[in-house]
């Protein structure tokens, strides 16, 4: 079996009053409240890929559910590891934009720099605290516009993409299977960026 990614968006200063060891547990109950069961989500199912609590007008977070994947945290991981593969070969302007938009999402210039080891600066308790999932990623508001904007400038140039990719990722395993699973999961990424930003709100990825 492996690792799952749960995507949330959440009103950083209603995330804030929750004491810190409370903070990953509260996202989970908020979004999946108890009882819950399939006449939930019809109810109250996804809509634009977003699961909202049953009182949407007082909601503080909502859970994104990917369409591109099935859940698993390895398709995420497979396309930081092709934007890695690819970034050498791509004109200077768009990489850079690439790059503020995926770090910290997907892909990190330095894995030892991943802000979710440390709980995102204290936001989460650290992965070295037993008995506390794995944050997988912590996106605050500040950083979450600054992607919403790189991905508007990256979006219309995705296509100068697939040249490198057939060259780096094309057939290896490891990778995405296609140039259009790869570009599919970044408009996703991008949507989510482009919602969370628009709310001021922040990211978190739970195992």
């Amino acid at each position: 079996m492996g690792l799952d990614l749960t995507l949330f968006m959440a009103d950083w200063k209603q995330l804030s009053a929750i004491p810190v060891d409370n903070r990953v547990q509260a996202l989970d109950d908020t979004t999946w409240p108890p009882g819950v069961d399939d006449e939930y989500l019809q109810r109250y199912g996804l809509a634009g890929g977003w699961l909202w609590p049953p009182d949407r007008e007082a909601a503080w977070c909502a859970e994104y559910g990917f369409f591109t994947t099935t859940g698993a945290y390895r398709a995420h991981a497979r396309a930081g590891d092709a934007w890695a593969d690819i970034r050498p070969l791509v004109d200077a302007s768009v990489r850079e934009a690439m790059d503020t938009f995926l770090v910290g999402l997907i892909w990190d210039a330095d894995p030892a720099d991943d802000p979710a080891l440390t709980g995102g600066g204290g936001f989460f308790p650290p992965a070295t605290d037993r008995g506390f999932p794995h944050v997988l990623l912590v996106c605050p508001p500040e950083a979450v516009s600054g992607k919403a904007l790189a991905w508007k400038q990256v979006e219309s140039h995705l296509e100068e993409l697939r040249e490198p990719f057939a060259a780096e990722c094309e057939g290896w395993a490891g990778r995405p299977d296609t140039f259009e699973d790869f570009t599919a999961l970044l408009c996703e990424w991008g949507d989510v960026t482009t919602e969370a930003a628009r709310r001021s709100w922040g990211l978190v990825g739970l195992p």
